[in-house]
């Protein structure tokens, strides 16, 4: 690497990239989301096989649908639930339409935990993004997919703000360099680790992000790529939760703290204890997802045979799953993809047949929920 007489950035630095954090900072944060962790698997074990995997089914499917989010990017909530219960084999009733992209993300995120213990290769890294872009298109840019950028346009930057007035927050390292500093980090990926597997998840995820291998895709493939570690320290491709939801809550910080770090020494302690906090908000998060798993096996066995059509039994699972907001019939006929009309002979009838009642207030501000 080049030497640099004022290094802006991390891998810039001299010891570049010899990670270094103070272990003793993070002893309590650690234990925290480790007892976390055993609290959740232990109320996972309580729970039968059909609902473990109506858990694992909503933590995926929050996920991919988040970890696309934080780019900006809004995936169809049903497509991506049906999409992972194809492959899962998880019975939903009526499925959604298959979608090419989303089923790539949906691949990317099973492949990463539901093989954590195969070695993370160049040709894993290169099948992903090939995953993301099936079209071979971000957007309306063609990109070069399954490949190291080029930096055939400059140098690969990250930016805010409009043409002219954008401002510079992070330069990933110059793409001839890439080869050898992945096969860098695959090497230091692959091998045991050394102090708690945790920690290696939380420096996977800052290294492969700063490195930003990829013309595109390189936050979502990083974020696999820390869940992949993860499920490695958890010795389980049973996934509980969702880190990349809670990244989602906290989107402004995770940038904030990206930026800081990438700008500052090799000394990660910092971001390291922001990881740990919100790996451990992530958890006890789940702790929702469990009290709701529960109640929607309890709601479908006491309405068993109850006739429902496919859009009551979609809209019934979005109330069951925590819907934000109140239900209203243009949210219905908006989420259902039918006419208002057809959306109030839909409430109308599980109005009549007891399944919801009518919230106070009239018109078309009109509420439903669960009787």
């Amino acid at each position: 690497m080049p030497s640099y007489a004022d290094p802006l950035y991390i891998w810039q630095q001299a010891d570049w990239p010899h990670w270094r954090f103070d272990a003793a900072a993070l002893a309590e944060p650690l234990a925290q989301v480790h007892r976390a962790q055993g609290h959740l698997q232990g109320r996972m074990a309580e729970l039968g096989l059909a609902q473990r995997e109506q858990a694992t089914l909503q933590a995926l499917t929050q996920e991919v649908v988040k970890t696309s989010e934080i780019e900006g990017e809004r995936l169809n909530l049903e497509t991506v639930r049906s999409s992972i219960a194809r492959r899962l084999g998880v019975d939903i009733g009526a499925l959604a339409p298959a979608d090419r992209h989303v089923d790539g993300v949906v691949d990317m995120v099973l492949d990463a935990t539901g093989r954590f213990d195969a070695p993370l290769t160049v040709e894993r890294l290169f099948g992903w993004h090939a995953a993301l872009f099936p079209t071979g298109y971000s957007g309306m840019a063609r990109i070069r997919i399954g490949a190291w950028r080029d930096d055939a346009t400059g140098p690969m930057q990250v930016v805010s703000g409009p043409i002219g007035r954008q401002k510079v927050h992070f330069e990933a390292p110059p793409a001839p360099t890439l080869a050898a500093q992945t096969q860098t980090f695959l090497q230091w990926f692959n091998a045991e680790a050394v102090g708690d597997a945790l920690i290696k998840a939380g420096v996977a995820h800052l290294w492969l992000v700063t490195l930003h291998p990829f013309d595109d895709g390189n936050g979502r493939i990083s974020r696999a790529v820390g869940d992949m570690a993860l499920a490695r320290a958890e010795g389980s491709s049973q996934r509980f939760y969702s880190l990349s939801a809670q990244i989602q809550r906290e989107r402004k910080d995770y940038y904030d703290q990206l930026e800081a770090t990438q700008k500052g020494t090799l000394d990660v302690t910092p971001w390291l204890a922001w990881f740990l906090g919100c790996l451990l908000r992530a958890v006890q998060g789940a702790n929702d997802t469990l009290t709701i798993v529960p109640g929607k096996a309890q709601f479908w066995q006491r309405w068993a045979g109850t006739p429902l059509n496919e859009r009551q039994i979609k809209l019934i699972n979005r109330l069951l799953d925590g819907f934000e907001g109140k239900l209203t019939t243009a949210k219905w006929a908006a989420i259902a993809k039918c006419s208002t009309d057809t959306a109030l002979r839909d409430i109308n009838d599980l109005l009549a047949q007891g399944v919801l009642r009518k919230l106070e207030g009239g018109g078309r501000s009109t509420g439903y929920e669960f009787r």
